[in-house]
């Protein structure tokens, strides 16, 4: 099957800080790609990058066929087609869960209001959140902002979804709501590459893990054969250090 996302040796640096070091993925469409690895090993950088947030130093990244890492590319009409969530929600305060979910539809992909907003209805009611269509952000538990900034980026439809460790600001209790619905994307065969600390999550949902370390992806392949049989003995070091014993 041909890559819906093509990750070609990136580089990225700040400065004299190398980020991202000769970085290669290949992403096929229904694929679940999860990045693990230690805070500062690169995982949200790539990310960030893949959805054009930052400007790579080498290296090419294409999707759908097309080089979008080419400086004359418009990344607002690449963004079109790739949905990003971030762990901070980054949803608009002084607007209404609904009004949050429809922007974008409207304002970049041209649909009516009323198609934006059944559309949005939908999808909250698919994810528990009917009864808090009129409510704004700040009324809110995390894990519903969560919820509400993963059916807003569902919104778009994106061909590619991009979750930035989504659970890292939430509570231990409301993981597992959030995770729950990343994990009904995935059957609904959603291509999504996340970056995540949960590793039973990883094992069980992805179809592939990289393991990122320095900014280079040291190990690839099956969670089975990640977690239990890893090659790389920076890998099992940090598995060692993870995963209860």
């Amino acid at each position: 099957m041909s890559a819906l996302l093509e990750v070609r040796g990136v580089r990225k640096s700040y400065g004299d800080r190398v980020v991202l070091d000769d970085v290669s993925l290949d992403v096929a469409a229904h694929d679940v790609i999860c990045l693990i690895g230690s805070s500062g090993s690169g995982k949200s950088t790539l990310l960030r990058c893949i959805d054009l947030l930052e400007d790579i130093d080498d290296g090419v990244i294409r999707f759908d066929g097309s080089e979008i890492s080419d400086p004359r590319v418009d990344p607002r009409e690449v963004r079109r087609q790739i949905g990003m969530v971030f762990q901070a929600y980054n949803l608009f305060p002084h607007l209404s869960v609904l009004d949050n979910c429809t922007l974008s539809p409207r304002r970049v992909h041209g649909l009516s209001k009323r198609e934006a907003e059944d559309r949005a209805r939908d999808l909250l009611a698919t994810f528990g959140l009917s009864d808090h269509v009129d409510k704004h952000p700040d009324r809110l538990s995390g894990g519903q902002q969560q919820r509400v900034a993963l059916v807003r980026a569902l919104c778009t439809r994106p061909a590619l979804l991009l979750l930035d460790e989504i659970t890292a600001a939430l509570d231990p209790e409301l993981i597992g709501e959030v995770l729950t619905i990343v994990r009904q994307l995935a059957e609904r065969g959603t291509t999504m590459v996340l970056a995540t600390h949960e590793m039973s999550f990883a094992r069980e949902v992805a179809t592939s893990v990289c393991f990122l370390s320095e900014g280079r992806i040291l190990e690839q392949g099956p969670p089975a054969e990640i977690f239990s049989n890893p090659r790389e003995e920076r890998t099992r070091q940090f598995l060692r250090r993870v995963l209860p014993s």
